[in-house]
């Protein structure tokens, strides 16, 4: 195929701009070390990346992403006043906490390189890992894992959950997010 004809070419513009990324302060800090491992191999190289957090979300109705506004996001584990003081700044629409686990996408140079990506981020716990694209340009992995949360709080400035339910929630939230950082330490170790 020949997406292992175009695989350095690639390789060179995705290194360019997570390198403009990295001084724009674009990146999540504590990935840097895996996408700097990824990038050293000869195969492969990361397009993009997050390392997973924990947010609280105003949006008009659940779903629509290009309105919503972040009141609160971390990349870390939350103390229950930081997501109260996020919350205090709802003022309309729906009011969400939503965690999300890691997403790393990665150029592979072969087919055969790509699923062994797969089945080592799979070992690791990125139970939906798979192969997301090929194409005659490109060959692209997706490093996912299961962690998730969306918990509705409230609408149109009102909270209609309890503090002690929230205090709950970030618990959940935090054990969710130390749970899939192992992940990426695991996955780094392993590479």
């Amino acid at each position: 195929m020949k997406f292992t004809e175009n695989f350095e070419r690639a390789k060179k513009e995705a290194l360019m701009s997570l390198e403009i990324a990295l001084r724009r302060g674009e990146v999540d800090e504590d990935i840097i070390p895996l996408l700097k491992k990824i990038n050293s191999m000869e195969n492969y190289f990361t397009t993009s990346s997050c390392s997973g957090r924990i947010s609280v979300m105003e949006m008009p109705h659940f779903g629509d992403k290009v309105n919503a506004k972040w009141l609160g996001k971390w990349h870390r584990e939350v103390e229950f006043e930081e997501v109260m003081e996020a919350i205090k700044k709802h003022r309309e629409g729906q009011l969400w906490l939503l965690v999300r686990s890691p997403i790393l996408h990665v150029g592979a140079r072969t087919l055969e390189d790509a699923v062994k990506l797969v089945n080592l981020a799979v070992s690791c716990g990125f139970k939906y890992s798979n192969i997301k694209s090929i194409s005659d340009r490109k060959l692209i992995v997706e490093i996912r894992s299961t962690e998730r949360l969306d918990a509705f709080l409230g609408e149109n400035g009102e909270l209609l959950v309890s503090e002690d339910y929230i205090r709950k929630l970030v618990e959940v939230a935090n054990a969710q997010l130390k749970r899939f950082k192992d992940k990426l330490r695991k996955l780094e170790k392993n590479l």
